[in-house]
């Protein structure tokens, strides 16, 4: 089966919804379908808890540059400068959108939006929901996107292959998971916004179909992956089960301790404390747990997050979700105890190689929100920017593929293409034989992740890592598919999933053991400084049978020198 659209956009969260909008908005003619493998408001976007920063009060102090030097600071100068100072300058405006479309904001007392301290932020620019801010995000994103009627939904469609030919996008392959059917979306632009990949660790703050589909299907059809190395431990995941905490409850004033009772934050960030940047914050803490000083528990050792000083109201009118969830899941009301908390796997700070416009390699083929890798956030991104990126991006990546539809005929698929895709997941892949089981296997590729490829990182252990996860590829190619239904197949989804994460899991590896320094989120302890002469570069990584093949690229600076790195 079959179906044509001008506009096809994969996934349905900030990015997705935010691009649907403006590509309806630039033409009320052009037919835009939204595919996606779950419900939009059960996107991994509902997740966010914090806020979005933005440029909100220079009357009061704060400025374009300030965010953007703040931005480009957190990174270790791994940003590219221009798509940074594009970035703060058209944040303010998505915001003042969102108000106007109905986004409960938390307010001040005057009336005016209120916004709240971030880590590495050097203003209180971060514009939040209580503790709710994605949720009502998409919420009212989605809200919004019912008023068009040329955009069309598919919900629970999975996302199988790209078809490209000469170097131009034709359309995508999706399986309808209600019937198992096969469907050929032709498309003369394709937006994909699918999420990052955090699934890739066992300890993380991801929803379990965050699995980087959209990554590892562009990676496979040839396009690069940018800066995979840099993947972000949020400081303050629930312990066990690893459960945000939002970095809100520190910017309203909480407190970590080790088990001494110290805010040792004093010790490594004296001038922030708990608000320097997340790759600061969690190696600080990690250090403190593998010295000794982190509390002891069945779940392994942990730092206490002391938000008590803060009081039972502040904390409901602030924090409920916190407060709720902390009830909920270990037990602790934070108004009378501290939670125990440990970092987190908890952004992929790479992802598709795009353009400042969001544009790959291939023609018509854009990517935005934390899929792409634009890049803005470099080697570390800062708490609150990831919200506003999806915005931002997602907004020009619906302009730009509406200007690109606009001009472009439709190019037929030929059946070819169908069939050979309908073979390879019915014939090859669903009714292959073998003893390997996918579940068993991505247990064992978390564990290989969260010990080789943490916090910090040695070249032995990389080493042995990437031999490991080559070893969980060549079993992969054995695993049986034990429900052989089409309806509903969720064993095959989970099937395609392992196989994805085992390719992005293999370019995090290497893009990590090739780059010998520490910067940002990526520390080796074998090389614990950061290299601007020999790594001041982007990783760019190419699909080959064999592995990924790696190259660079500069960084764009225009107004940042890189300096040391200070908080």
């Amino acid at each position: 089966m079959r179906v044509q659209h001008d506009i096809v956009i994969v996934g349905a969260g900030l990015a997705g919804l935010r691009a649907a909008i403006a590509a309806a908005e630039k033409n009320k003619n052009l037919s835009i379908a939204i595919i996606s493998k779950t419900y939009p408001i059960r996107c991994h976007s509902v997740c966010a808890e914090g806020g979005t920063a933005a440029v909100l009060r220079e009357d009061e102090g704060d400025s374009f540059d300030l965010h953007a030097w703040d931005t480009v600071k957190g990174s270790d100068f791994l940003a590219d400068q221009d798509a940074v100072e594009f970035f703060v300058r058209e944040i303010p405006r998505e915001i003042l959108l969102l108000d106007n479309w109905g986004c409960p904001w938390s307010r001040r007392e005057d009336g005016k939006i209120a916004q709240r301290a971030f880590g590495g932020q050097s203003f209180d620019r971060t514009v939040f929901a209580k503790d709710r801010t994605g949720l009502h995000e998409v919420h009212t994103l989605y809200e919004r996107t019912l008023m068009y009627p040329n955009i069309v939904r598919y919900d629970e469609y999975f996302l199988t292959n790209l078809i490209i030919e000469d170097n131009e996008i034709r359309g995508v392959t999706a399986i309808e998971l209600k019937t198992g059917d096969l469907i050929l979306f032709e498309a003369k632009a394709v937006i994909l916004a699918t999420g990052g990949a955090g699934r890739l660790y066992g300890f993380t703050t991801y929803s379990h179909q965050v699995t980087g589909d959209g990554m590892a299907i562009a990676y496979r059809c040839g396009i690069p992956l940018k800066d995979m190395e840099f993947f972000q431990f949020h400081p303050t995941g629930l312990v066990p089960s690893g459960i945000l905490i939002s970095e809100a409850a520190r910017g309203e004033g909480g407190y970590l301790r080790n088990k001494y009772g110290e805010r040792f934050m004093e010790k490594y960030a004296p001038e922030r404390m708990e608000l320097a940047p997340r790759d600061v914050v969690a190696r600080a803490m990690w250090k403190e747990i593998i010295e000794g000083r982190g509390f002891e528990s069945e779940h392994g050792a942990y730092i206490a997050l002391d938000l008590t000083h803060l009081g039972e109201e502040k904390i409901e009118e602030r924090l409920p979700l916190i407060r709720e969830a902390a009830k909920k899941f270990v037990g602790i009301d934070p108004v009378e105890e501290p939670l125990p908390v440990r970092p987190v796997a908890h952004y992929t700070m790479g992802g598709i190689h795009t353009n400042m416009w969001t544009e790959t390699p291939v023609k018509g083929l854009f990517a935005a929100g934390e899929v792409a890798c634009v890049s803005i956030h470099g080697a570390n991104r800062l708490g609150s920017n990831s919200t506003a990126e999806c915005l931002v991006f997602g907004r020009v990546a619906g302009e730009r593929a509406a200007e690109y539809a606009m001009r472009k005929d439709f190019k037929h698929v030929g059946n070819e293409a169908y069939k050979e895709e309908e073979k390879r997941i019915y014939d090859e892949f669903l009714g292959r034989s073998g003893d390997e089981s996918p579940y068993q296997i991505k247990k064992e590729l978390n564990e290989v992740m969260d010990k080789y490829f943490w916090i910090f990182r040695t070249g032995d252990e990389m080493k042995e890592g990437i031999k490991k996860i080559k070893e969980l590829k060549e079993r992969y190619k054995n695993v049986e598919i034990v429900d052989k239904k089409r309806r509903f197949n969720t064993d095959l989804i989970y099937a395609f999933e392992v196989g994805f994460m085992l390719d992005l899991a293999e370019v995090v590896a290497v893009a990590a053991y090739a780059r010998t320094e520490s910067r940002g989120a990526h520390y080796r302890l074998d090389y614990p400084k950061r290299d601007d002469e020999n790594w001041l570069k982007h990783s760019l990584a190419y699909y080959t049978p064999q592995g990924p093949k790696l190259e660079y690229i500069p960084v764009k600076i225009t107004k940042w020198k890189p300096v040391e790195r200070k908080y």
